[in-house]
C-alpha cells in the first residue's frame, strides 16, 4: 500500500510499501586500517530495532533498507547463520515494516576478496541460501534485494585508493568486473529460487565536469568519466561485458544514490555547490540527472540514498523534495526517496566524528547504547516536504515534458516550457 500521493502518481505497481523510506547504515567492511566495522551494532540499531522502527511511524515511513552483513552470516565457507536476520525479519513482520535487503554492503567474509577466484561462486551460493531462508520465514509478498551496494564506489575505494579490501591501486576495473560477475551470478541463483524477486540497484548518480579552461582532450576525459558512472548497470543489463551474462531483465528498479557532493570538477575534485547552483552553469539540477538516467534505462527509479550533514539537513530535504516533485511532474516514474542514513553514523576509518546526517542524532554515552535524539529542524522540514510533494502532485499542476537543448557543443535536459 503506497503511503502518499506521490507514490500513487508515479506508478501504481511500485514495489515499495511507502514512498518515503529509511536506510540504516549496515556496512561490515574492512576499513582503511584493515579493521572490521559493524555499523548495525555500532549505531545501536540491532539493539534498538523495535524503537527505531516505531520512530518511523509519524513520518509515514513503512519501507526500510537493511543489510544482512555477509561477513557475519558466513563465518565458514557455505555455512550460514541467519539468526540475526531472522530476528530482524520477525520485527519487520510484527510492526508492518517492509525490509529491502542489501546482501553485500561493502563487507566480505574474512577469507574472500572480490579478486578471489571463488568470490562469485561463494556469493551466488549465499544469495541462494538467503532466499531459501527468507521464504521459509516470509512465504508471500514482494522481496526486493540489492545484491551488492554501490559497485562503482566500492570498486574505486578498494581497487584504486586502497580504502578497503582488496587494498589495490590501479585495479578498479578488475574489482568492478569481479563484483559484477558475482552480482549477476547472485541474481541468477536467487531467481531460480524465487522468479518474482525484484532487483534494486544502488549506484551513485554523479555529474563530473571539466575545468572551464579545459582543453578538448580534458573535455573528452570528463565526458568519459561521466559515462563510467553507468558501467555497473550497463554490465548488469548486458550492454557491455556480455560474457558475464547480464540481461535487461536483471534490472527492475534503478536505484540512484545522490548526495550534496555528487557533482565535481575533474582533476581538481572541486565540488560544485548545490547552494550556489545558479552561479555555475556546469551544475545540473537533480531533476535533469534523474531524467538522464531514466532516458538511458527506461526503468522505474528510486532515490536510494540521500542526506546532508549538519545544519543544512532541513534545507537539503526541501531541495530534494522540490527536485523530485519536478521529476514526477515531468513523467519520470519515481517510486521513492530513501533517507540514508536515518540514524546518524560515524566515520568508517576513525569511528569519529559522527556525521550528524541522520533524522536522528545518536548521542553517545560511555558504556551505553547511542540515544536517539530527533533533529527537530530536519523533522519539521521533512513533514513540510512530504506535504508539499503531496499537494503538488494531487493538485495536478500539469505534466511538463523535458527536451534536450544544445548550445554550442554543450547539451542538457530542460523542461519544455523553459526558454
Amino acid at each position: 500500500m503506497a503511503e502518499n500521493a506521490a507514490a500513487n502518481t508515479s506508478a501504481q505497481q511500485s514495489s515499495f510499501q511507502s514512498f518515503w523510506m529509511a536506510g540504516f547504515e549496515c556496512t561490515d567492511k574492512l576499513n582503511a586500517f584493515g579493521n572490521r566495522v559493524d555499523f548495525l551494532t555500532l549505531t545501536g540499531h540491532l539493539q534498538l530495532l523495535e524503537q527505531d522502527y516505531r520512530n518511523l511511524y509519524p513520518f509515514r515511513i513503512r519501507t526500510v533498507r537493511e543489510g544482512i552483513r555477509w561477513s557475519q552470516v558466513e563465518k565458514l565457507p557455505y555455512c550460514y547463520d541467519w539468526t540475526t536476520v531472522g530476528t530482524m525479519l520477525a520485527m519487520g513482520k510484527k510492526l508492518g515494516i517492509q525490509q529491502v535487503w542489501d546482501l553485500c554492503h561493502f563487507g566480505y567474509p574474512d577469507d574472500l576478496t572480490p579478486l578471489h577466484p571463488m568470490f562469485a561462486r561463494r556469493f551466488a551460493a549465499m544469495c541462494r541460501a538467503f532466499v531459501q531462508f527468507y521464504r521459509s520465514q516470509v512465504p508471500d509478498g514482494p522481496l526486493v534485494v540489492t545484491p551488492i551496494n554501490e559497485v562503482s564506489f566500492i570498486s574505486w575505494l578498494g581497487g584504486d585508493v586502497r580504502g578497503t579490501s582488496p587494498y589495490c591501486i590501479g585495479q578498479g576495473w578488475e574489482v568492478k568486473y569481479s563484483l559484477m560477475r558475482a552480482y549477476i551470478e547472485g541474481i541468477a541463483a536467487m531467481r531460480e529460487e524465487d522468479p518474482d524477486i525484484r532487483i534494486l540497484t544502488t549506484e551513485p548518480l554523479v555529474n563530473i565536469v571539466a575545468p572551464r579552461d579545459g582543453s578538448p582532450d580534458v573535455q573528452a576525459e570528463a565526458q568519459r568519466a561521466q559515462e563510467h558512472q553507468f558501467q555497473a548497470v550497463d554490465i548488469l543489463c548486458g550492454r557491455i561485458c556480455p560474457e558475464l551474462g547480464g540481461k535487461p531483465e536483471y534490472l527492475d528498479i534503478l536505484g540512484l544514490n545522490y548526495y550534496y557532493n555528487n557533482q565535481w570538477e575533474l582533476g581538481t575534485h572541486e565540488r560544485l555547490s548545490w547552494v550556489n547552483e545558479h552561479q555555475d552553469e556546469r551544475w545540473q539540477p537533480l531533476r535533469n540527472l534523474l531524467q538522464m538516467a531514466y532516458t538511458r534505462y527506461q526503468k522505474p527509479i528510486a532515490l536510494a540514498e540521500t542526506s546532508h550533514p549538519g545544519i543544512d539537513r532541513p534545507h537539503w530535504i526541501r531541495f530534494v523534495a522540490e527536485e523530485c516533485t519536478a521529476a514526477l511532474q515531468a513523467g519520470i516514474p519515481l517510486w521513492g526517496i530513501c533517507l540514508y542514513p536515518i540514524i546518524d553514523r560515524p566515520d568508517w576509518d576513525h569511528l569519529a566524528p559522527w556525521h550528524r546526517s541522520g533524522l536522528w542524532d545518536a548521542e553517545e554515552e560511555p558504556g551505553e547504547l547511542p540515544e536517539r535524539v530527533l533533529y527537530q529542524p530536519y523533522a519539521e522540514a521533512l513533514l513540510e516536504a512530504q506535504q508539499r510533494m503531496d499537494e503538488a502532485i494531487t493538485k495536478g499542476k500539469g505534466i511538463r515534458k523535458m527536451r534536450r537543448r544544445t548550445v554550442g557543443t554543450k547539451s542538457r535536459w530542460v523542461f519544455s516550457d523553459l526558454q
